[in-house]
């Protein structure tokens, strides 16, 4: 019979003290600085071995030194703590207005960030303004290069695998053409990868933010688009097809676009603004500082906004029945006006009401998520390379 290449791979001692390597890193990573003798308490790990494995990774430029302890009893240990300079990870956020793009060392610690205005007319135009906006931040940090180990990239929109093409994201038109996702990755020297920007403003949120006790959570982002991210016990989740979330091709019976992104987002509060009386050029930031000034047509833009919110709310309630829903994306920021609104019509709507909270990351939610995934896989291959 042929091997099977899922097969497990037979013992030897190479394995074995890797894998001894990479339970020390995780244990120095998740509690941070130990002694060689708390790290055999902890693992269940002879000294000996505990020795010869933070040699091996001290070598490697995986941990470091990190100061002494000084007990009332004994000798001085010196404690160990993962080196965050062993790789680092870039994170990007293509949204329709800016580029986004940080650098972060496997601490998490951002060590640089830009913001680059999208005024890219065509989709190969801002592929190359993304690769730009990274290579000149790599630059300017002073990093080098080969140090860093992955990227993550977070649009509007499917990226499928398999066809390695984003699919629906209207909001970035061409951004469905075929190549650029590999252009990207090419022009980045990095393995990278790339995922729905409502997910990664989830899993930034969760990392980072508001949703970081939350048993099963939701992020709400209502900007030019509408798109919602699903965290459950710490883990995206994306549906078969990877659109799970995918709130604002949600049917809305009576519009023109009969879809909740219509009347759910940006446009639809300028759209409910107009239809109250509001005139002259106008966006959705523009109605929300109305309402601030008691203007009514902008107050009653402001309650039918809340109320839609609400509805979406509610029908993803009853389907998954999270704990807790986080606002966010650009209209989000005027969490303060809306809360009210959609807390008091939710009460309304059945009987699960989910916790309703503004987010903390602002418009950093989507970049942060994407910092947060290029992290756990640079924290991987920076072993693996080692």
């Amino acid at each position: 019979m042929g091997s099977d290449g899922g097969a497990e791979q037979p013992w030897n001692p190479q394995r074995q003290r890797s894998a001894n390597e990479r339970l020390l890193l995780d244990r120095l990573r998740a509690a941070g600085p130990a002694s060689r003798a708390q790290l055999a308490r902890d693992s269940g790990l002879s000294k000996p071995t505990v020795s010869s494995a933070l040699a091996a990774l001290e070598q490697a430029g995986l941990v470091r030194e990190a100061g002494t302890h000084s007990p009332e009893r004994g000798r001085s240990a010196v404690l160990y703590s993962p080196d965050p300079t062993a790789g680092y990870a870039l994170g990007i956020d293509i949204g329709r207005g800016w580029v986004r793009v940080a650098l972060a060392d496997l601490d998490a610690t951002l060590v640089a960030r830009s913001a680059v205005r999208n005024d890219a007319r065509t989709s190969g135009v801002l592929a190359d303004l993304v690769v730009g906006a990274a290579r000149a931040l790599v630059e300017r940090s002073g990093i080098d290069p080969g140090r860093l180990t992955h990227a993550v990239v977070g649009s509007p929109g499917i990226f499928d695998e398999e066809s390695r093409r984003v699919r629906h994201a209207r909001n970035l038109p061409g951004w469905g053409r075929p190549g650029l996702a590999d252009r990207i990755g090419a022009g980045l020297g990095l393995p990278t990868a790339f995922h729905n920007d409502a997910n990664l403003a989830a899993l930034g949120e969760y990392t980072f933010g508001a949703g970081a006790s939350s048993r099963l959570f939701l992020y709400l982002m209502v900007g030019t688009g509408l798109g919602m991210g699903v965290v459950s016990e710490g883990r995206l989740f994306t549906g078969a097809r990877g659109g799970a979330g995918e709130i604002g091709f949600l049917p809305w019976p009576g519009r023109t676009r009969p879809d909740a992104e219509a009347v759910v987002s940006a446009e639809g509060v300028v759209a409910a603004a107009r239809e109250y009386g509001m005139t002259g050029p106008l966006s959705a930031s523009d109605v929300f500082d109305a309402a601030r000034a008691r203007v009514p047509a902008a107050l009653k833009a402001v309650e039918a906004e809340g109320e839609h919110l609400a509805l979406i709310v509610a029908s993803a309630a009853a389907v998954l029945d999270p704990d807790l829903v986080v606002l966010g994306g650009g209209v989000g920021k005027s969490a303060d006006l809306l809360l009210p609104v959609l807390r008091r019509t939710l009460r309304t709507l059945g009987p699960l009401r989910p916790k309703v909270v503004a987010g903390a990351l602002a418009e950093d939610a989507v970049l942060m998520g994407a910092v947060a995934t290029a992290l756990d896989a640079a924290r991987d291959m920076a072993f693996q390379r080692r």
